[in-house]
């Protein structure tokens, strides 16, 4: 399909006024660089424009009707004053005409309407045609004051910085876009790389905004499309419908969990994030799909709500194979989510266990710092029909201990990650376990494996010990060399 322009930006004049005098307004400032970064990633200079001066319906029917009919893609820079502005109305409705005559106003399930937020606007305030968008927010709020500011260098270095972060997604699709209207088949979708299974990104708190984008960011850049992609509908039995939807085309799930408690839908009783994580925990049982929970390490809470949220997570004895729930930085959160969308989709789980049936408990006892790296393991080892138990870092100390006592005293076997522990704490592990019998175990000792994990060092290489089966496995998982360790475990 031709077109004779790329992209038309519509937006309120009043909204590129210049904050200071001699320098350009805010929308010529998104033009300028919209079009030197779409250029650069599309290789040619793009026909990006948009309306200066233009005044008066006469000159709006005969000029830029005729323009908006000949363009593949329009940004819309929604402002309070955006959504009071009669003008960029019209702009919008002619825009969705057109495109409903070429064929329609998405391009597979691409949108060809940008929702640029350049400022907060409460939704039901937003034209209809732009509801169902997720927009790209130009804005900050500070979380002291609660004022809000535009990314603008006037603001700043990191508002400068954040900027250009929200400009290169804005980017990338506008070209993804552009790619598919330019290809052979007009409205398909040319991108053979794309992935065949959707992930969903679940809606969070403002508080996770930053890191959600930031993951966001990395899944397109890696040809995965990113549900939902629309706003969540505020009425629960709608929320649960859409997205039961969109996990049913997804292998993954990722619900990154905040200080702030989200909002309640109307009509039901549950947060937002409790909401999706139970239709992800639903989507799991019929098997080939992955949930992930990630809660930033260090977590401060206040909000007494969202405290009990976080320890009925963290205890849920529904973590079943597939299911993690992480406490660890960023980047080791992205490398674990990569890792699991390369690897084979998780089966459903066979049929239960007779009636009578004890399951081995295994204890696996790792520093918190190696939380996500111990994930393929802790998936393996459910596999194998034994019931794994993990530590927990968070929370009050005196029921941590409890917790960790009670797992000495029922576990059938303990597999210890010698990662970033030194040997002092891993030599206090297993001295703990062979004092078990102190916090009340009836049952024989269990079998202890001593997993050699990253970082590798001379220590760990010169380790051994008779006092338990000792894994060589810096190069990451295998199932091999655990059978050892596994043959060892007695119900």
């Amino acid at each position: 399909m031709n077109f004779e322009g790329d992209a038309f930006i519509s937006y309120a004049h009043l909204d590129n006024v210049e904050l200071i005098e001699g320098r350009k307004g805010w929308v010529a400032n998104l033009h300028r660089a919209l079009e030197v970064r779409v250029g650069q990633l599309l290789g040619k200079t793009p026909q990006i424009w948009r309306d200066p001066k233009l005044q008066g319906n006469d000159l709006f029917a005969e000029t830029l009707v005729e323009r908006l009919r000949h363009v593949a893609a329009l940004v819309s820079v929604v402002s309070p004053r955006y959504v009071r502005s009669e003008w960029a109305r019209r702009e919008l409705a002619e825009f969705v005409q057109a495109a409903e005559a070429q064929g329609g106003v998405s391009c597979c399930d691409k949108a060809r309407i940008f929702k640029v937020l350049k400022t907060p606007v409460a939704l039901d305030l937003h034209p209809a045609e732009l509801k169902p968008l997720l927009g790209y927010e130009f804005f900050k709020v500070d979380p002291d004051t609660g004022r809000v500011y535009e990314l603008d260098e006037i603001f700043g270095p990191e508002a400068q910085r954040d900027f250009w972060l929200r400009l290169d997604d804005l980017a990338h699709d506008i070209c993804c876009v552009l790619e598919m209207l330019e290809g052979p088949e007009g409205m398909a979708d040319p991108r053979p790389e794309a992935k065949e299974d959707p992930v969903y990104l679940a809606e969070t708190t403002s508080d996770l905004k930053e890191q959600r984008e930031a993951i966001k960011r990395d899944l397109q850049q890696h040809g995965y499309t990113v549900l939902p992609a629309s706003p969540l509908p505020g009425v629960a039995s709608e929320v649960i419908e859409m997205v039961r939807a969109d996990m049913s085309r997804c292998r993954m799930s990722i619900h990154l969990i905040g200080k702030s408690y989200s909002l309640v839908p109307e009509g039901g009783v549950e947060s937002l994030l409790e909401l999706q994580n139970e239709v992800a925990i639903e989507r799991g049982e019929e098997g080939d799909f992955s949930r992930i929970l990630w809660i930033p390490p260090g977590l401060e809470l206040e909000d007494e709500r969202q405290r009990k949220v976080i320890e009925r997570l963290r205890m849920d004895p529904r973590m079943q194979a597939g299911a993690d729930l992480l406490e660890t930085f960023l980047e080791d959160l992205t490398t674990v989510i990569q890792d699991r969308l390369k690897r084979a989709p998780v089966p459903v789980s066979a049929a239960p266990l007779a009636a009578g049936t004890r399951i081995a408990q295994l204890y696996l006892i790792y520093d918190q710092r190696d939380t996500a790296i111990v994930a393929p393991w802790a998936d393996f080892l459910f596999e194998q029909k034994f019931e794994v138990m993990h530590p927990v870092f968070e929370g009050d100390e005196a029921e941590i201990r409890e917790y960790h006592e009670e797992n000495l005293r029922v576990c059938d076997a303990a597999l210890i990650f010698y990662g970033s522990g030194n040997e002092c704490w891993l030599r206090r592990k297993l001295r703990e376990l062979q004092k078990s019998a102190g916090y009340g175990r009836t049952k024989p000792q269990p079998a202890i494996g001593i997993s050699l994990i990253t970082p590798k060092t001379p220590e760990k290489e010169r380790f051994k010990t008779h006092e338990a089966v000792v894994i060589p496995q810096f190069d990451g998982f295998a199932a091999g060399p655990l059978e050892p360790f596994i043959s060892r475990i007695k119900v």
